[in-house]
């Protein structure tokens, strides 16, 4: 039976140390947060990221634009933002409406504010190991390996999923911390036999309850990035699900995430430890 990895617990660890240093250092942080249109996601993911803000002490603010908000007023609120000493972090929600460039909105964001580490600048300080910001999502589940005393460094570790959110910057980071890394995508053979290597397998497909027993090594580490919505007939008591089959694969795993409350709250904590770095760096 595997050990549930606690990612609410570790994520309020986490947002209690960023408070516990702003206050103790009397450090002023303020993050931008932008969202266009009325994507039901997004606004909740904003309320998430604002709710954490108040707790951490950092200042909160939301620009809630329309959706027929043009590429150029955009990029024109984030060259203000970027010129304003008093802002630390700019963060755009995506996705953005179909007639805006996310590419180029994401590089606009002057790469000391970019705190969801999406630039080109970020991944590029990452793949060669310089100071920079990580993108939230993959140094949120380093976190969760390190803080549940599972040993990276020397182990196998398989990545499920090439995007550039996850997966490309999820394969860099445990590289960093010493671990073999290979990455797997829809185009990869024998999928199944190369997970089944793995002593730590990251999901992140984006595809529901695809991971079975048939993709796990016996005492494997297994992090599910995914969640989708379950519908009513195939819900097993449960609204949500991830890309991994929970009930078959966690009584052969060493570790589990769960879904909800695996991988998602780390997101937020690690937005919050990124904007701390961001003032400390101003």
């Amino acid at each position: 039976m595997a050990v549930l990895i606690d990612g609410k617990k570790i994520s309020q660890e986490i947002k209690d140390e960023v408070k516990a240093e702003i206050e103790r250092d009397n450090i002023k942080a303020a993050l931008a947060v932008i969202i266009v249109g009325d994507d039901p996601a997004s606004k909740v993911y904003v309320k998430n990221k604002k709710n954490a803000c108040e707790y951490c002490g950092i200042e909160s603010l939301s620009f809630e634009l329309p959706e027929k908000t043009t590429e150029e007023e955009l990029l024109e609120l984030i060259d203000r933002l970027n010129r304003d000493t008093l802002v630390d972090g700019i963060l755009v929600q995506l996705p953005l409406p179909p007639h805006i460039d996310e590419d180029k909105v994401i590089e606009a964001i002057d790469p000391k504010k970019d705190v969801d580490g999406f630039s080109t600048r970020s991944v590029g300080a990452l793949s060669i190991g310089s100071d920079g910001f990580v993108s939230c999502t993959p140094a949120g589940i380093i976190e969760l390996i390190k803080r549940s005393g599972v040993e990276i460094a020397g182990k196998e570790c398989v990545v499920m999923g090439r995007s550039n959110i996850v997966g490309k910057p999820m394969a860099m980071l445990m590289l960093r911390e010493n671990a073999t890394v290979t990455v797997v995508h829809s185009k990869t053979k024998h999928i199944e036999d190369i997970c089944r290597r793995a002593d730590i397998l990251i999901v992140a497909i984006g595809k529901k309850m695809m991971i079975t027993q048939d993709y796990v090594k016996d005492g494997a580490c297994v992090i599910d990035v995914g969640i989708h919505r379950l519908d009513p007939d195939e819900n097993r008591g449960k609204k949500l699900c991830g890309d991994v089959d929970f009930d078959d694969v966690e009584p052969l795993a060493s570790y589990i995430t769960p879904v909800p409350g695996g991988v998602g709250p780390m997101t937020i904590a690690m937005l919050m430890k990124n904007v701390l770095k961001a003032a400390r760096m101003r």
